[in-house]
C-alpha cells in the first residue's frame, strides 16, 4: 500500500517551459534500474548540473527560492517516449502531483499508475499559478483530490480537474492495482462460488 492522497495544500516549484519530454525529465542513460527508488537525484538532470555534476544556479530547483511536492508545468509535459521511469523519477524526487494544462496520455497513465497526481487545468488557470507563484514564491496551491478541484490560496482562482473514477479511489486509499483486488477478494470469491 502506498502513500494515501486525499489533499494537499503545499508551496509548488514553477517550471514554466512547454512539450517538456520524457528525455528531459529522465535522460536516457539513467534508465538502467527497474527499481523505483534512486531517479530522483537525476529528475531533469541536464538542466540541474553541468557536465561536472555541479548544480546549475539558474535553474529553478537550485535557486533556493522555490520548493514544495508540487510542481507546475507548461503544456504538454510529458511528451515523447513512453518510460514509467519519468514517473518513478518525479515521484522519487519528492513532488506528489504536478499541474498542467495538458499531460501526454502515457504520462499521465504512468503517473496515475505510480500514485503521482496528475491535475489538468485551463491555460487561462495555468497562467494564474505561475503569476501567483512569481509574485511571491511562498504561494500556496491547494489540491483536494475528494472534491476533484485546485485552487490558488487567499485567492478566488479556482477549477475542477477530472481523474478516472478507479484511479481516483487508488489514489485516495493508497493502493495500487493489486491492492484494490485484495480489496476486492470477497466479491471476487462470491462471484467464483456462484459459477460453480
Amino acid at each position: 500500500m502506498k502513500q494515501k492522497f486525499t489533499t494537499l495544500s503545499a508551496t509548488a516549484i514553477p517550471l514554466p517551459i512547454e512539450n517538456i519530454d520524457t528525455d528531459q525529465i529522465i535522460p536516457a542513460r539513467f534508465l538502467k534500474s527497474t527499481s523505483r527508488e534512486g531517479f530522483g537525484k537525476n529528475l531533469f538532470r541536464d538542466w540541474r548540473y553541468d557536465n561536472d555534476g555541479n548544480p546549475k544556479p539558474e535553474f529553478v530547483m537550485n535557486k533556493g527560492v522555490y520548493a514544495g511536492p508540487i510542481l507546475v508545468v507548461g503544456k504538454n509535459f510529458g511528451c515523447g517516449s513512453s518510460r514509467e521511469h519519468a514517473a518513478w523519477a518525479i515521484a522519487d524526487a519528492g513532488f506528489r502531483a504536478v499541474v498542467s494544462s495538458h499531460f501526454a496520455d502515457i504520462f499521465r497513465n504512468n503517473a496515475l499508475n505510480n500514485q503521482l497526481l496528475p491535475v489538468t487545468v485551463s491555460e487561462a488557470m495555468l497562467a494564474q499559478i505561475f503569476s501567483a507563484l512569481k509574485e511571491n514564491p511562498a504561494t500556496e496551491i491547494c489540491i483536494d483530490l475528494l472534491e476533484q478541484t485546485i485552487e490558488i490560496a487567499g485567492t478566488t482562482s479556482k477549477e475542477s480537474f477530472n481523474i478516472p473514477p478507479y484511479k481516483r479511489e487508488c489514489m485516495i486509499n493508497g493502493y495500487d492495482d493489486v491492492d484494490y483486488l485484495v480489496t476486492l477478494r470477497q466479491e471476487i470469491a462470491t462471484f467464483e462460488e456462484s459459477k460453480k
